[in-house]
């Protein structure tokens, strides 16, 4: 069972719930993050257990009352093995947390996949996410996915990459989303360039 401590950001990621409802979720104490304070900065971190209860929020669970809903995640808190848990006492109406934990750990395998094949290095245009020995910016590819290419189109344009690095694209970029201002990115809204080299003639014309 994975131990490290996870951001919002990456919380979103992984359970599929957009960032703003992890953070009314932590804002509401559905759940109660630890706070790790570094200088003047305060930062939530939550645990695995928590990531596990977001993600039952994500497959339906928020439908549920707020009294109810806290209720369960103190109980998947303060129990890290349990498998099912009921509804309200009594209920008939059981939830699968095993399923819920085998697809989380699925996805996290997925961004530790990502974090090996994309760095940032300050030294490659100006510290951008690219993928490892190359200069493809990871977050052309996520904007190419969410603006309807296909995987084939960009693998034509890109030779470099490979269908896995591709898909893992969208998930590195939610997870770690750039600081401070949005940086310029003048590939947005654009297609990749092949270019192809041509021997010139250089016979003399009769």
């Amino acid at each position: 069972m994975p131990t490290m401590k996870y951001t919002p950001a990456e919380a979103s990621a992984l359970t599929n719930l957009p960032i703003r409802t992890v953070r009314r979720l932590m804002d509401r104490r559905l759940i109660r993050p630890r706070r790790l304070q570094t200088g003047r900065t305060v930062q939530r971190l939550l645990s695995w257990e928590q990531l596990v209860y977001l993600r039952l929020e994500a497959e339906g669970l928020a439908l549920l009352p707020v009294a109810e809903r806290r209720r369960i995640a103190k109980q998947i808190e303060a129990d890290a093995g349990v498998d099912v848990v009921s509804v309200s006492e009594g209920s008939a109406l059981l939830i699968q947390v095993k399923t819920v934990r085998k697809e989380l750990d699925a996805r996290l395998k997925k961004l530790k996949r990502a974090e090996s094949v994309i760095v940032e290095d300050q030294e490659t245009m100006r510290g951008t996410p690219v993928y490892r020995g190359t200069r493809i910016p990871v977050e052309l590819i996520a904007d190419m996915l969410n603006q309807g290419a296909g995987i084939d189109e960009i693998l034509e344009g890109y030779p470099a990459l490979d269908r896995e690095k591709i898909e893992l694209a969208p998930l590195y970029v939610r997870a770690f989303p750039r600081r401070g201002r949005p940086a310029a990115r003048p590939w947005a809204k654009r297609k990749p360039v092949r270019t192809t080299r041509h021997r010139r003639n250089t016979a003399t014309p009769t």
